[in-house]
């Protein structure tokens, strides 16, 4: 049995264009990205609860790392961070990667001192607690 179409609103066609507008290697990144946002959230306060060690996870930068892959290492290196809280600047860094053309070298170093900083406060606010 056939369902019927649905309709798609705006938003979803202009996605769609964008997306088979790309080359293969940006839809990945775009892939990638899109999984990034799906999977914010978390909750700090149950993870301070739940015993989650507090100290990251060391992984080794690999010397030659897109953007998208250092989001999702540095994710993992630091388990315990609200990835909702990271939204905003990763979104900044990762726009002026693909968009500005900044340098993947020079993004990546961003990034990691971003959760670096997010991780120190995050820490402080437990300290507080």
């Amino acid at each position: 049995m056939l369902l019927p179409r649905q309709k798609l609103s705006a938003d979803v066609r202009k996605l769609v264009k964008l997306y088979s507008d790309l080359n293969e290697q940006d839809k990945l990144s775009l892939l990638s990205f899109a999984e990034f946002l799906a999977q914010r959230g978390g909750n700090t306060d149950e993870a301070a609860e739940m015993d989650v060690p507090l100290e990251p996870v060391p992984i080794a930068r690999p010397e030659s790392e897109s953007v998208v892959a250092a989001i999702k290492r540095l994710s993992t290196s630091y388990h315990m961070l609200e990835r909702a809280n990271l939204l905003t600047e990763t979104s900044s860094l990762m726009t002026a990667h693909i968009m500005q053309g900044r340098a993947a070298h020079d993004v990546i170093d961003e990034l990691e001192a971003l959760f670096s900083r997010h991780h120190r406060e995050f820490v402080a606010k437990l300290d507080e607690k």
